[in-house]
């Protein structure tokens, strides 16, 4: 990671589009800290509410409670635009009907960037990334592409949403093949605080119970910033459409 570039930073509106709560909160977040620090006004959209995520609890409890535990995670980072797709976790797919509901939300948002996590099929090593990733990174960035399109889902004009051609990049977050990276020195702790929100998820995860709970974070953030000459820092792939 030695070679790698800094985030460009001359924007002033970013959408960060995942599938699950708690996608962001594993890395990005202390970048989206920073930014709206410095006045950058990010939302987010969703794909699905997380329901399928706690195997101990029904669906329609996690989802209520993922919601409100992705809400208190915007909060701390200072995001106030939370969207929430509601296609079915575990069941996302990469087809028309996922690119209609990110093309309506660029259109409806207008950034100038859109932010996202790992789409690649490995997370590194022989891990396998969870299929909801994998289609939201392909159906995305064929989505910034329909919305700059007038002649592609022509029925969001009807809505309301003109198109957007003002996306100037995609940046994959925590990918296997980054190309740059955010300096967040002193935003760990607030990507940290952002992830301790997922309260009920992180309680029902199958982890080390000697972990410290974020201590994670703050490895990646360190280690990530040494590449860059940084304290802390959190890689990206960017793509351009």
């Amino acid at each position: 990671m030695s070679d790698l570039e800094i985030v460009p930073e001359d924007w002033d509106r970013a959408l960060a589009v995942v599938a699950h709560p708690d996608d962001m909160e594993y890395g990005a977040s202390s970048a989206v800290a920073k930014w709206t620090a410095q006045g950058k006004q990010i939302g987010y959209v969703l794909a699905t509410r997380g329901e399928a995520g706690i195997s101990s609890m029904k669906p329609e409890e996690v989802s209520r409670l993922r919601s409100e535990e992705q809400r208190l995670a915007c909060e701390v980072v200072g995001v106030d635009d939370l969207v929430f797709l509601d296609h079915p976790d575990g069941l996302v797919e990469p087809n028309h009907h996922l690119r209609r509901d990110f093309a309506r939300q660029i259109r409806r948002f207008r950034p100038d960037a859109i932010i996202s996590s790992n789409y690649r099929d490995s997370w590194g090593g022989p891990s396998w990334n969870h299929i909801d990733h994998r289609s939201v990174g392909i159906a995305l960035m064929d989505a910034v592409r329909d919305a700059a399109n007038p002649w592609v889902f022509t029925d969001l004009v009807d809505e309301g949403f003109e198109p957007w051609s003002g996306v100037r990049f995609v940046a994959y977050n925590a990918s296997t093949e980054p190309t740059h990276a955010v300096d967040i020195t002193g935003y760990v702790e607030a990507g940290v605080r952002s992830l301790l929100c997922h309260e009920v998820y992180l309680s029902n995860l199958d982890s080390d119970p000697d972990e410290i709970p974020g201590q994670f974070l703050r490895e990646w953030a360190a280690d990530s910033g040494a590449s860059i000459g940084a304290e802390a820092a959190t890689t990206f792939e960017l793509k351009t459409p």
